[in-house]
């Protein structure tokens, strides 16, 4: 698996990866997080995603099959889920279905989480779009799933997106 951020540094990358990172990002969280998504973190701890549009069956507040998702966060830094995920919940009102994952390009409007509320917090959670509207909705049965969805924003050139 290549990873999947754009070269270089950048506010959301976060240290490299360790065990004890991971331990106390998951009390915090109080969910275990994806073995998939953590392989990914321990190659790069999150990062600005180079293929970042998620195709999806129904329409997004702003287009008509897919959403974007800039930002895939990491763990232990002032950017990472475990920092900031409970906050963005609170503060956006999201659902208390789990942990916020991705940043969007509207930032707040929308999000991507990892839903726990089929699983509880030991199970492998599903992936959600949340809109503005705050109901999650599905787009892949896992994080693994959802990575090997994502398709380049070009994919979506031609498309009127009505946001």
């Amino acid at each position: 698996m290549t990873v999947p951020f754009e070269p270089g540094t950048s506010p959301w990358v976060g240290p490299p990866l360790t065990a004890d990172i991971v331990r106390r990002a998951e009390e915090t969280l109080g969910v275990h997080l994806p073995r998939s998504y953590l392989a990914l973190m321990y190659r790069q701890n999150g990062g600005i995603l180079t293929n970042n549009c998620c195709p999806t069956d129904f329409r997004t507040s702003w287009a008509a099959g897919h959403f974007q998702v800039d930002v895939l966060m990491g763990l232990g830094y002032a950017e990472g889920i475990d920092t900031v995920s409970a906050d963005l919940i609170s503060e956006w009102g999201y659902p208390q279905v789990g942990v916020v994952l991705g940043v969007t390009p509207a930032a707040g409007p929308d999000t991507v989480m990892l839903d726990y509320s089929r699983t509880g917090p030991g199970g492998e959670p599903a992936v959600v779009y949340v809109d503005e509207d705050r109901i999650p909705r599905q787009v892949a049965e896992s994080f693994e799933e959802f990575m090997a969805a994502l398709v380049p924003s070009e994919v979506y050139d031609d498309e009127d997106e009505g946001r």
